[in-house]
């Protein structure tokens, strides 16, 4: 992306985020403090680091929310400028939102698409991944007995979609059905382009799995697909702003993300990716004067929507590049082990995740033999109010745990001690 990180930096003194030429940040019952200066490379691993960026969120005291995979919350710089927007647009509406605001969509586009590494003329702004797909699933144009490729690991809402155009259109479901976690590429590779066909002409990819984290090699089965002559449709809800990628990489067709995820930006917010050859031939889910123009813009036909959000994306894509994809990504990865190595050892636990690097990233699943998930979720949140997802879906079920770049470490000693004490008991 074109921004000088440095002056990133500096821009957030105007937003009071910083005071001087320091800024502070509180443990236990000591005062840190971190220069500027210290804001480079060699310094960012410490702890220290990350508890100052624990201060630019707001997050609860009285709870120690694991659920950021759901939602996540928004940093300070965030949430202001969504209220400053908010703020402007109560002083005029139709003034301040649609002649002033919504001036600003294109420069969310540009940044949304440098982060991306695409064109901003192949990215549309949306809601959630769920709009994103659901934009694609009813806008392309399959026949009966077209055959779409699918895993009953997806997220429910897709399902729910596809199954829809099946009993509409009389289309065919091809299902895949994982054996998780795995670690062996080959097998998830084969495990779709073994159901290919002739009449395939769609699979669906979710780039990492809601229900345990599990990374899927989407690259190298896009790859296969596209020698069919097969759409690729990319659910990455839980990749975009998390692991370090190009949406060029993944050799798809169409891709949908939730911003409100990892980019921690505004809640309902979302971008839907189209390849640009492909955007004549998919009409919006709100039809416009001309649905089969090339022109991305015609998917956000919405209507009135909340242009404070959009438009407050800009800063959550500062502060996502302020931190770094890559220290992101290592941060997450790295939380996501502590805790999952600290509970390998206990009796009866075991981690329904991927350890490795190259087929996991933050989000982690555990399970406690004999025991269902809603009895751990409801101790850990009714004892030491720690919230997680309890998670039951086809074959998976389990504990879901998804730190933040705000959890710390110590945060998860207290998670992993309350553990102890249920395997104790």
């Amino acid at each position: 992306m074109g921004i000088n990180r440095r002056a990133l930096i500096n821009t957030l003194f105007t937003l009071g985020l910083f005071s001087g030429s320091k800024f502070f940040t509180h443990s236990k019952e000591k005062n840190l403090t971190l220069r500027l200066e210290d804001f480079e490379e060699k310094n960012t691993k410490t702890e220290e680091f990350w508890h100052w960026v624990r201060q630019t969120f707001t997050v609860s005291k009285n709870i120690l929310n694991l659920n950021n995979g759901g939602v996540s919350p928004q940093p300070k710089p965030v949430q202001d400028a969504f209220i400053r927007y908010y703020q402007l647009s109560n002083e005029g509406p139709t003034y301040f939102m649609w002649r002033i605001l919504d001036q600003g969509r294109e420069t969310v586009r540009r940044y949304l698409a440098e982060l991306g590494a695409v064109s901003p003329e192949e990215i549309a702004i949306n809601r959630n991944t769920t709009e994103g797909i659901n934009t694609i699933i009813f806008g392309l144009n399959l026949k009966p007995l077209d055959e779409v490729v699918l895993s009953k690991q997806d997220y429910p809402n897709v399902i729910n979609a596809w199954k829809f155009r099946e009993l509409r259109d009389k289309i065919k479901l091809v299902w895949v059905d994982l054996n998780l976690p795995s670690e062996d590429k080959n097998y998830l590779i084969d495990a779709y382009v073994s159901k290919f066909s002739p009449r395939t002409k769609v699979v669906n990819l979710t780039h990492m799995l809601n229900w345990n984290g599990q990374i899927l090699p989407v690259q190298e089965i896009a790859k296969e697909a596209q020698k069919r002559n097969i759409y690729v449709l990319v659910d990455a809800a839980h990749t975009f702003a998390h692991i370090d990628f190009k949406i060029t990489d993944l050799n798809c067709n169409f891709l949908a993300t939730s911003l409100h995820k990892w980019l921690c930006a505004p809640f309902g917010t979302g971008m839907l990716y189209i390849k640009k050859e492909h955007i004549k031939e998919i009409p919006p889910l709100h039809p416009t004067e001309k649905p089969y123009s090339e022109d991305i813009r015609k998917f956000e036909s919405l209507g009135t929507r909340s242009f404070p959000a959009e438009i407050a994306i800009s800063e959550a894509i500062n502060f996502h590049q302020i931190i770094g994809i890559k220290r992101k990504e290592n941060r997450l990865y790295e939380l996501k082990q502590y805790w999952t190595n600290e509970l390998m050892k206990l009796e009866n636990c075991k981690i329904l995740t991927p350890l490795s690097k190259e087929f996991s990233c933050g989000l982690g699943l555990f399970s406690i033999e004999g025991k269902k998930p809603e009895e751990i979720s409801d101790f850990l949140f009714n004892k030491y109010k720690i919230f997680v997802t309890p998670i039951n879906w086809e074959s998976i079920s389990g504990i879901r745990i998804t730190p933040n770049i705000y959890t710390l470490k110590s945060d998860l000693d207290f998670f992993i001690t309350a553990i102890k004490e249920f395997v104790k008991k």
